[in-house]
């Protein structure tokens, strides 16, 4: 099998790319390079451009005939950047994929892989979701995806292609051969934030102990980068019959029991040699309590389940970010 990624580049385009290698699937990589790593595609067959260049897709598609699917990963997605420029990321996330499609429907491709996220939803009182949970996105990147699912669902249901989503939250970790990680050497999200305090033998902060959590921190959906990337895989190999009475749909991915702040604390202060000190403070403007995905539906369909651990991901971070600079020469 032969398959474009677009963002293919990126953490997670490239992850599913090297997940598509020792499968023995061909990725064929699209990227512009703005957030993505010329690096992570050596070795790869690479297009350095835009999803919507509609000469340069058909470019691909008269190169490589035997595509037989796209997972679309091309996206802006740094919540706070999509707060101050909205229309960046409407463009880049939105119109763009209107013309990524119309590009894909004339060059013949009729199966499309969306990544899109879980950030879609509205979170219940029990802080977990589902595929049929309320959808409530909170910022303009994640309106980004939920209109891009209607958008595309719109387009599967009177032209000849389909289109299945998958919903995730929070990727950590790293490809375990070390090919490929995050590409930002100082990452926002609590593990980051965690490896600088172990790194600068400064404290982490835990902000905010009076959620309705199991502890009092927030909960979140710490799902391995490669179980994700399986994940991507599994959906490839049965999605004709996924879709054989739909055009579209979509699965969620994630633990099913989601890790706090805490418990990821804790469970990083079992593997590093000199525990962090752990220290709390008050939650800040616009932090919530967080959710996780119940992944029934995954299971059922896809055969999919998660393998790798929250220790896994802290440890594969962990080494990923003592050779990140060798890898990307910066």
């Amino acid at each position: 099998m032969k398959i474009l990624i677009s963002g293919g580049a990126g953490y997670i385009g490239s992850t599913i790319a090297s997940a598509c290698l020792d499968a023995g699937i061909h990725p064929v990589i699209l990227d512009n390079l703005i957030t993505g790593r010329r690096e992570f595609t050596h070795g790869r067959d690479f297009y350095e451009g835009d999803i919507a260049d509609g000469p340069l897709i058909d470019r691909i598609f008269s190169e490589h005939p035997d595509i037989e699917a796209v997972v679309h990963c091309a996206a802006l997605i740094v919540v706070p950047d999509s707060v101050a420029d909205p229309i960046g990321y409407y463009t880049n996330n939105v119109t763009k994929s209107l013309a990524f499609a119309s590009h894909l429907l004339r060059n013949g491709c009729r199966r499309l892989l969306f990544s899109s996220s879980a950030s879609i939803y509205q979170t219940s009182e029990t802080l977990t979701v589902d595929e049929d949970s309320p959808h409530d996105p909170q910022s303009p990147y994640a309106r980004t995806k939920d209109i891009c699912e209607a958008m595309f669902a719109d387009i599967a249901a009177t032209q000849p292609i389909r289109i299945l989503s998958l919903r995730y939250f929070n990727p950590i970790g790293a490809d375990p051969h070390m090919r490929t990680g995050l590409q930002l050497s100082r990452p926002s999200h609590a593990l980051g934030k965690l490896i600088e305090a172990h790194e600068e033998d400064v404290p982490f902060t835990i902000t905010g102990t009076d959620w309705p959590t199991r502890d009092g921190s927030g909960i979140r959906d710490y799902i391995h980068v490669w179980d994700l990337a399986a994940g991507h895989l599994a959906a490839l190999n049965c999605f004709d019959a996924l879709l054989t009475e739909t055009s579209s749909a979509a699965i969620n991915l994630g633990t099913g029991t989601g890790t706090t702040v805490f418990e990821l604390a804790q469970a990083f202060n079992t593997i590093v040699d000199a525990p962090v000190t752990i220290k709390t403070g008050s939650s800040r403007p616009g932090d919530v309590a967080g959710a996780y995905t119940l992944t029934d539906r995954a299971g059922k369909l896809l055969d999919w389940y998660p393998r790798l651990s929250v220790e896994d991901g802290i440890r594969h971070s962990l080494e990923w970010a003592s050779k990140r600079a060798s890898v990307l020469g910066d």
